[in-house]
């Protein structure tokens, strides 16, 4: 419990800004538009995952360092550091937007699938074929692969019940159970609350691909349409891997809006407003695709 924590807290401290999110050149491939809108998304689940509030940083390692003094036996020590975790822990809490979850330790898993939606279709009629005889190993084998995702799982203390925590110990402290002050520390530090989020890489090349085409419309049209082909085949990818939403927004719906701006390229190529609606479309879809959030509260064991 304690190496995982402070391995973090070190990290967290160790990271220094915010890396600029990348765009594609005007002369990008669809594969090199692809790897930026990934790299991107890995980068900003980082960037967002390690911004970690100082002072609750701060806080947690003072309640360590309590959990230490009282396995000691230093009920001064173990004094002084309690009242400063909760000291450092008061800037947090009476601020408007005080996250009732800190996380402490977060990983990021990607997992690209790097098909087309036609070979996706296959692979499915083949498992398909597997299961109506029973061959359930090989049927999974298959369909392992078939996922095409960045998986973000955030590791947290509730600040909720972190606190009072603390002012419990403190309470033990003075009044001398150092052995039960330990053990409201030691579970008030193994408490966390698990969340992932799943962030399906083929919508996110899709929105890459779209405002990749509409930077080249005017000047490049065949680079323009190329985009949008791309774009195209990647809502086809993630509409064959199963991503939904509960938007009103529809595939079909997006799959129409593309043809009606490649139209337009091919036209009088004054595609801005449609472009525009497009992305917009896309971008409500994403905001409400079914993502897995699967939130346990655990208890570490020592």
């Amino acid at each position: 419990m304690k190496k995982i924590i402070l391995s973090t807290l070190v990290a967290s401290l160790l990271m220094t800004g915010v890396n600029a999110k990348e765009t594609a050149a005007k002369n990008a491939t669809v594969n090199e538009v692809h790897t930026i809108a990934v790299n991107n998304a890995k980068d900003e689940a980082k960037s967002n995952q390690s911004n970690l509030v100082k002072e609750a940083i701060n806080s947690l390692k003072e309640a360590h360092d309590a959990l230490g003094a009282l396995e000691k036996k230093d009920a001064k020590l173990a004094t002084t550091k309690l009242e400063s975790a909760l000291g450092k822990l008061e800037v947090i809490l009476v601020a408007k937007d005080a996250p009732k979850l800190l996380p402490i330790d977060n990983t990021i898993v990607v997992n690209e699938f790097v098909g087309t939606s036609k070979e996706i279709e296959t692979i499915l009629n083949e498992v398909r074929v597997l299961l109506n005889r029973n061959k359930i190993q090989e049927a999974r084998a298959l369909m392992l692969p078939l996922q095409s995702e960045i998986d973000i799982t955030v590791v947290s203390l509730p600040l909720v019940t972190y606190p009072d925590a603390l002012k419990l110990a403190a309470k033990y402290v003075h009044s001398d159970e150092l052995d039960k002050a330990h053990g409201v520390l030691v579970t008030a530090l193994s408490t966390f609350t698990k969340v992932t989020e799943v962030l399906p890489i083929p919508l996110l090349k899709a929105t890459d691909l779209i405002v990749a085409s509409s930077v080249v419309a005017k000047e490049d049209k065949q680079r323009a349409l190329a985009y949008l082909d791309a774009a195209s085949e990647s809502l086809k990818v993630a509409h064959a891997l199963g991503y939904v939403s509960k938007s009103t927004t529809t595939y079909k719906g997006m799959q129409e809006q593309i043809e009606a701006v490649k139209k337009e390229i091919k036209g009088p190529n004054k595609a801005e407003k449609l472009f525009e609606t497009l992305k917009a479309s896309l971008k409500e879809f994403k905001e409400k695709v079914f993502s897995e959030k699967n939130s346990t509260t655990n208890k570490e064991k020592e």
